[in-house]
């Protein structure tokens, strides 16, 4: 079952630190809801406090995680060794959806290189830490990172990213609204 821990040590951030890849997890409340689970990378990811992480989210065909923090909040974010000793880490917290203009963007942003492709900063207060020992996970080299999205993004300018964000994100698959669908 692992260990549970009630914040994030200083190990446990340096093990976030190394990662390259980390994976979200989300579920609206209704039983008949799909699950949301997304793999992030892009050195996207930083430890605010002890008990508070935020992440920048790129633009995507969906915006699942955004619906589900504006329906209830619930969010867990995974990270696991692909190189190193096996470790698999867990944080489990409450969530919401920071958009530029929103009172908190200005000091998140600048914690990031922020490409044209970021469509929103999602935080969450953890609550609950979880370590296992990852015996089942692979070993996989790290070759870098993919650019399509950036280049996706600078083709489509900032009106072209305003138009499919109207288009793909303002709603959920599940017909739930996100934070894009309230502005």
């Amino acid at each position: 079952m692992g260990k549970f821990f009630d914040q994030i040590g200083e190990l446990h951030r340096e093990f976030i630190e190394q990662q390259k890849i980390f994976f979200t997890a989300s579920a609206p409340l209704a039983a008949n809801g799909h699950v949301n689970l997304s793999p992030k990378g892009m050195d996207s990811f930083r430890v605010l406090a002890n008990n508070r992480v935020a992440y920048m989210d790129i633009n995507g065909s969906g915006n699942e995680t955004s619906a589900h923090m504006l329906e209830n909040g619930r969010i867990t974010i995974m990270f696991c060794a692909f190189d190193g000793p096996p470790n698999i880490l867990r944080l489990y917290g409450k969530g919401y959806t920071v958009l530029p203009g929103d009172d908190e963007w200005d000091e998140l942003s600048a914690l990031f290189n922020l490409p044209l492709a970021t469509r929103q900063i999602i935080v969450a207060d953890i609550h609950k830490v979880q370590t296992s020992c990852g015996f089942g996970v692979p070993y996989y080299e790290y070759s870098g990172e993919r650019d399509q999205a950036v280049k996706w993004a600078d083709n489509k300018g900032a009106e072209g990213i305003e138009t499919y964000q109207a288009e793909k994100n303002r709603v959920s698959m599940d017909g739930l609204p996100t934070v894009l669908g309230l502005h």
